[in-house]
């Protein structure tokens, strides 16, 4: 279309331009053709539509004191029980519309983006994850609350209680205790929606969890459910004497017994207190010997004894995550799955092997 644009000599025709490059004349033309000037299209009035005196009657209406905070779905339902149909509800907005008068003015809050909670622990007592969890009693409708802080690293328990009630002096005091007794350093962040006041006087700082979202504190989720899936978990606890008997065996278990799935089958004390380099070199001892006599049963090569993760997030965000380290502990909740026990039979022998066995309400009396 260019080439036939600029044919300057005058013996040659648009005619004979167009058929040496197979153009139409007509694209030529239309595509050469100034853009005519934009038109105004004027819509019809609708046959229907509200005079300007019946407009000013929904206006007065509406701007009664009787209406004037009221909506017009409501105000066309008592006008129409009164016998008076001034318009539809729709027109009645349209024309409120008009002249801005359909916006809200109820005072309600604005909607609130929650920041997802993204942290990042590589050691022990760099960040802690603590929840609370019910326990049922005897008593229908009357629950015990236990109390639990871990080390998200090690999943180590640094702290635990059972109260009859959900308080924020009972968990100050808990927090309190569990950081004077690990020595841990001014810099902690808190993962919770309470315990402001304490957190400032330990120099801490808060990170919340995001309302009705589950996962941002898994980590404790997962600690419950292991709790409470044990095959000599009571069920129902008589009180709290009761309660603080079982949990206290459970917990030792759990610190120095449980070989955590989530660990490299590591127990969260050979993490949290840094014995994992001895106990992953006898581990590695043995399989090297296993290999020595029998190199034909492992067809992949020699075996290697699994490490613990080097890195725990809290939801990782690779913009957005949150690197924790040196003295600074922080506190906070995060997601983690336990691998549960698939079959009465592993239960059964686990629980044998790994918990001892205690009568219910033996446990509540005082020694």
């Amino acid at each position: 279309m260019d080439l036939v644009e600029d044919v300057s000599d005058p013996e040659i025709s648009v005619v004979a331009a167009c058929v040496a490059v197979g153009l139409s004349r007509a694209t030529l033309y239309r595509a050469t053709r100034p853009p005519a000037p934009p038109t105004v299209r004027q819509r019809t009035p609708s046959p229907r539509r509200l005079g300007d005196d019946e407009r000013q009657a929904i206006l007065d209406v509406m701007h009664a004191a009787e209406f004037v905070d009221q909506p017009p779905m409501e105000v066309f339902a008592k006008l129409l029980s009164r016998g008076v149909y001034l318009a539809s509800i729709r027109t009645i907005y349209r024309v409120l519309a008009e002249l801005g008068e359909s916006k809200e003015r109820r005072n309600q809050r604005l909607p609130h983006p929650y920041v997802k909670p993204s942290l990042t622990a590589t050691a022990s007592n760099q960040v802690w994850t603590w929840d609370i969890t019910k326990l049922a009693t005897l008593e229908r409708g009357v629950f015990l609350h236990a109390y639990v802080i871990i080390d998200l690293f090690s999943r180590y328990v640094v702290g635990w209680m059972v109260a009859t009630k959900e308080c924020k002096h009972f968990a100050a005091q808990l927090f309190a205790d569990s950081v004077a007794r690990h020595g841990i350093e001014p810099g902690l962040t808190v993962h919770s929606d309470r315990l402001a006041q304490l957190l400032a006087t330990l120099g801490a700082s808060q990170s919340f969890s995001r309302p009705h979202v589950s996962d941002d504190n898994a980590f404790s989720e997962a600690q419950f459910k292991t709790l409470k899936y044990q095959p000599d978990y009571p069920g129902l606890f008589t009180g709290v004497l009761h309660a603080r008997g079982w949990l206290e065996p459970f917990f030792a278990w759990h610190n120095d017994g449980h070989q955590h799935s989530g660990l490299a089958l590591f127990t969260p004390a050979e993490v949290f207190f840094g014995r994992v380099a001895a106990v992953h070199a006898v581990r590695q001892e043995a399989l090297d010997a296993a290999y020595a006599l029998h190199p034909g049963r492992f067809p992949n090569g020699p075996p290697k004894a699994a490490l613990p993760p080097t890195e725990v997030h809290i939801n990782p965000l690779e913009a957005l995550a949150v690197p924790v380290g040196g003295a600074h502990a922080q506190i906070n909740a995060l997601p983690v799955h336990e691998t549960p026990l698939t079959s009465r039979t592993q239960m059964a022998a686990h629980a044998a092997a790994s918990t001892p066995r205690r009568d219910p309400l033996a446990s509540a009396l005082p020694s």
